[in-house]
């Protein structure tokens, strides 16, 4: 039983992810805004801490944002890439998952790492490119992320 609620929660996590990042469409791939550089609201990168309460979603993250950068994204750099950055950010949060800092891997890595090919791609200011995705990161971990966390402890409490 233990192990059937295992893959089917890494599994519900990659579908969640895949259809978030789809139906937001350019949103979660990144827009330029100017004075900020690229920013990118993906809404399922909130997701993207809930290995603070369940560690199989560490997978489902990977599996669902390589799933979703091969519908959409950059090609080789962000099904690589930014998959390898999605799963790195997810096991950090797992890890630091008893602390109040385990929101900070998804915006940190995101805005360093994935601004790092974005640079190399487009050309862009690699500063204001990690800015701009730490901001936009920060604003959908912290806003949708932190509290979606909350709400599944407390739900978790009141199971038992």
């Amino acid at each position: 039983m233990r192990k059937t609620r295992f893959i089917v929660r890494g599994a519900l996590v990659a579908g969640l992810y895949i259809v978030l990042t789809i139906v937001t469409g350019e949103l979660s791939f990144g827009l330029t805004v100017p004075g900020l550089g690229v920013v990118q609201f993906r809404p399922a990168e909130a997701l993207v801490v809930l290995p603070v309460l369940y560690p199989e979603t560490i997978w489902g993250l990977y599996l669902g944002c390589l799933a979703a950068n091969l519908l959409g994204g950059l090609g080789p750099w962000d099904v690589f890439g930014g998959s390898a950055v999605t799963f790195l950010a997810a096991y950090l949060t797992w890890r630091l998952r008893r602390t109040r800092w385990y929101a900070l891997p998804p915006i940190v890595l995101n805005g360093f790492l994935i601004s790092l090919y974005l640079r190399f791609i487009f050309k862009l200011p690699y500063w204001a490119t990690a800015l701009g995705i730490m901001v936009s990161e920060a604003v959908v971990v912290v806003v949708l992320g932190v509290p979606l966390v909350a709400a599944l402890k407390r739900l978790e409490a009141n199971r038992w």
